[in-house]
């Protein structure tokens, strides 16, 4: 059974950075594809970055430039390096694994001054 645990969300200024962390148990992540996603109050769930097992990334729009996606094999972790920060990120932010569609169970991310 794959699970996987958020960490690294916290309250953070307009303009600040945040590194969000997805962890593996039952799942070697090197080997799968793993999106984040967010989700805001009132909202639906966006996906905003995924990387492929051959390491291509993807970004939102909303996103792009300001957010990046990596890998840590030796830890079996999925980072998501979070810069220049707005308050619209302001959301609980997933990771999911493509392969079991396991879910983490989310890190609260608020963007505030």
């Amino acid at each position: 059974q794959v699970h996987l645990e958020e960490s690294g969300g916290g309250l953070v200024q307009p303009g600040g950075s945040l590194r969000l962390s997805c962890a593996a148990s039952g799942s070697d992540l090197s080997s799968t594809e793993i999106d984040w996603y967010r989700q805001a109050p009132g909202e639906s769930r966006e996906r905003v970055a995924r990387i492929t097992r051959t390491g291509a990334t993807w970004y939102a729009a909303s996103v792009k430039g300001r957010f990046a996606i990596s890998r840590d094999n030796a830890k079996n972790m999925v980072n998501l390096q979070m810069n220049s920060l707005k308050p619209e990120d302001t959301a609980v932010y997933y990771c999911n694994d493509l392969t079991s569609n396991a879910w983490g169970q989310g890190t609260q991310v608020t963007v505030s001054s």
